[in-house]
């Protein structure tokens, strides 16, 4: 088992975390040194930080990298949401760091599954090369050998679990020795926060009752021209560090395939993409917090017919948030608002979902609640939307909008005011899921309003709401 580990990445936690720190305090240096200088020369809070700097962040990117496991991970969610309250600079550096890794050799981990699996270990014939790999997992096929059926399984890498919190740890004071963020409460929630967001993605335990569940709510929901999928859950063959599922053969939403398909095909999978999104908000309290594009399949009908009908395969649960009926009140609220452009009852919603304190300035509530408009700009009325992004027939062009590279500039002017306070774990998680949805809908070059589809929703939910309160 020790030998399994080690061949993944460095155990020690005290070297581990000591390679960490000394490459966080040369950056953070580099980062104090810049600062010094921009203020002896003038520049302004506005002009690129100094190409030693840049180096620097990269280099202590380079270094999450090499110790791999847990810290690609930690690096890839301060990347994404680390610009509340990190450097540009490090947060730029961090965007590169990538999740794909060299897989183990199946040598080192075929005594980790069979003691994982047990005697079930012997009813499966898996593949020793493995299909993917990421910071956390990786992935093989193998064929049930009573049926023949071809099954994937998803290995989490042996000893991962007990490192969390001590890479967790290692990270947290290497941000506040480096001095690129100051301890007290914001950090603490934060960082709390994220290592509870890790811990739920290595409990492959509630990651199948969460399959489980999402293929029960998914099966009864239709989109017209769209199946959706999840795949099958077998069982017998998961465990504590093993996840077996039914192997989708599809094909990513960047396919040629995929973008060479009709208009009303495209659109029709954008719809049912937005449509899913409304179900986890307004009916099911269960949201993909993780919507890239590597979680879902897409597998086409190759009938080529107006008729046609696609499939739309959800993978991964692990990053699914369950969210409190608090929660959900006051983000459905937020945008109904949001709808209207109701600035009085955005903030109000913010205020509930904890990224505004009631003594926050005016400047900080109007700054929040630009955002939120800015953000959810396809939802609204067609006579509201910029008519720069409309095709001839009035449909709004996801693509040509840019919408989240806009939405990104306005929330870097956002965060460099004075009047900024970082938002809630929870706010930047809807932030992370939205923008993942409207980039997927983006990358079909999807051209439909969504309005109707959005009134619907909050209509309905404001009529339970009448009636729960009656």
């Amino acid at each position: 088992m020790a030998k399994t580990t080690k061949t993944l990445f460095p155990t020690k936690a005290l070297g581990r975390g000591l390679s960490v720190s000394m490459a966080g305090l040369r950056a953070g240096g580099a980062l104090a040194v810049d600062s010094a200088v921009s203020r002896v020369m003038g520049r302004t809070d506005e002009d690129p930080q100094s190409e030693f700097a840049r180096r620097e962040a990269q280099r202590f990117t380079a270094e999450l990298g090499r110790l791999k496991g847990t810290y690609v991970k930690i690096g890839q969610m301060l990347a994404l949401f680390g610009e509340h309250f990190l450097p540009p600079v490090l947060v730029d550096a961090l965007r590169d760091l990538s999740d794909q890794t060299e897989p183990l050799h199946w040598d080192a981990l075929e005594s980790f599954v069979r003691d994982s699996l047990g005697e079930r270990f012997r009813e499966l014939e898996i593949e020793p090369e493995a299909i993917a790999a990421a910071s956390l997992a990786q992935v093989h096929l193998a064929k049930v050998r009573t049926t023949g059926e071809w099954i994937c399984i998803k290995v989490q890498y042996p000893g991962l679990a007990d490192m969390i919190d001590s890479d967790f740890d290692a990270v947290v004071k290497m941000l506040v020795l480096a001095r690129w963020v100051k301890s007290g409460r914001d950090l603490d929630n934060w960082m709390q926060s994220l290592r509870s967001h890790l811990h739920n993605e290595i409990d492959y335990q509630r990651e199948a009752r969460l399959t489980e569940e999402m293929a029960g709510l998914v099966s009864s929901l239709n989109s017209k021209g769209v199946h959706y999928h999840v795949p099958d859950l077998h069982r017998d063959y998961c465990s504590v560090n093993v996840l077996a599922m039914e192997y989708i053969d599809g094909c990513s939403v960047l396919d040629p395939n995929v973008t060479g398909l009709s208009q009303q095909r495209r659109n029709a999978l954008a719809k049912a993409m937005l449509e899913l999104f409304f179900r986890e908000l307004y009916d099911w309290g269960l949201m993909q917090t993780d919507p890239n594009f590597g979680n879902y399949l897409l597998r086409l009908d190759d009938r080529r017919k107006k008729e046609a009908e696609d499939d739309l395969t959800l993978l991964d649960f692990g990053s699914v948030m369950e969210c409190t009926d608090d929660f959900l009140y006051y983000l459905r609220e937020t945008i109904a608002a949001s709808q209207q452009q109701d600035v009085s009852r955005i903030v109000d919603g913010l205020m509930g979902l904890g990224c505004l304190q009631p003594d926050a300035s005016d400047e900080a509530k109007q700054l929040f609640a630009d955002f939120c408009v800015h953000l959810l700009e396809p939802l609204r009325p067609a006579h509201l939307l910029p008519q720069e992004y409309l095709n001839e027939d009035g449909q709004y062009c996801w693509g040509r909008s840019r919408l989240m590279k806009r939405a990104g500039k306005q929330a870097a002017v956002s965060a460099a005011s004075r009047h900024f306070t970082p938002p809630s774990r929870d706010f930047a998680l809807i932030a992370r899921k939205l923008t993942g949805v409207f980039n997927f809908i983006a990358a079909l070059d999807a051209q439909f309003n969504a309005c109707e589809m959005i009134d619907a929703h909050v209509a309905a939910w404001q009529e339970r709401e009448k009636i729960g309160k009656a």
